[in-house]
């Protein structure tokens, strides 16, 4: 079985969430954000390490908030880069060097489940690039620069890509060496498809979702608290 590193991104600001501190240690039902996606990837059979790149001043809680959760797969904490595919890149170096896959995922998305994180590295392992995704139900529009409407893209071929993307080493690193623009790479399957790649989307679901305002701290909190409820259930079964 392939060695496979996770790459926690939690390097960014919280500029919408409106908050001085990073949005990844935001409380969700008294417990850091960051915990339940430490606690994903601990509990995924198919992860071999975890690294975290955070922010300089964050690196120390990042450490003990593992150490309360007993987030035994964590093997290093590093600091941020200056744009996301930097983040991305030192928390590479820090991975080990016998990593064939590396599972990168960000730090806010804390709800994604195990068997999330399972399926789409299982996929990697067959296509070399798989990402998590879910079907639009919106109806997204195209506007020009004085919000006119243009034109409606067909809903059926759109899709909202989440993390975590998972890549095979070789693959990745050509896509990084052949990118034109890094610095506004904002999700780490454009650079696949930047080189002709193709990058295959396993089904997620709508609660793997991004901690961005505040609106969604209240959404998070309502999940766990259903999550809760039925892991109750089911121990009665």
């Amino acid at each position: 079985m392939a060695f496979v590193s996770a790459i926690i991104v939690a390097a960014g600001g919280s500029t919408r969430m409106g908050t001085a501190g990073s949005k990844q240690f935001l409380p969700l039902l008294g417990k850091p954000a960051i915990a339940y996606t430490l606690r994903a990837f601990q509990d995924c059979a198919l992860i071999d390490e975890i690294v975290v790149v955070c922010r300089a001043q964050d690196m120390e809680l990042v450490q003990e908030i593992a150490q309360t959760e007993a987030i035994d797969k964590l093997t290093s904490v590093t600091e941020g880069g200056a744009f996301r595919a930097e983040s991305v890149q030192n928390g590479i170096i820090a991975a080990d060097t016998k990593a064939g896959y590396y599972a990168i995922h960000d730090g806010a998305r804390p709800l994604v489940t195990p068997v999330e994180i399972e399926s789409v590295v299982e996929c990697a392992f067959e296509t070399g690039a798989a990402t998590l995704g879910t079907p639009v139900t919106d109806t997204i529009k195209f506007a020009d620069e004085n919000d006119i409407i243009t034109a409606t893209p067909d809903r059926g071929t759109l899709r909202a890509v989440q993390t975590p993307q998972v890549f095979e080493r070789e693959l990745y690193a050509f896509a990084v060496t052949d990118a034109d623009d890094l610095e506004n790479v904002t999700d780490d399957c454009s650079l696949i498809e930047q080189m002709g790649g193709e990058v295959q989307i396993v089904d997620g679901t709508r609660e793997n979702i991004k901690l961005t305002t505040p609106i969604d701290v209240m959404i998070a909190e309502c999940i766990l608290r259903e999550r809760q409820k039925n892991d109750e259930n089911r121990a009665w079964l």
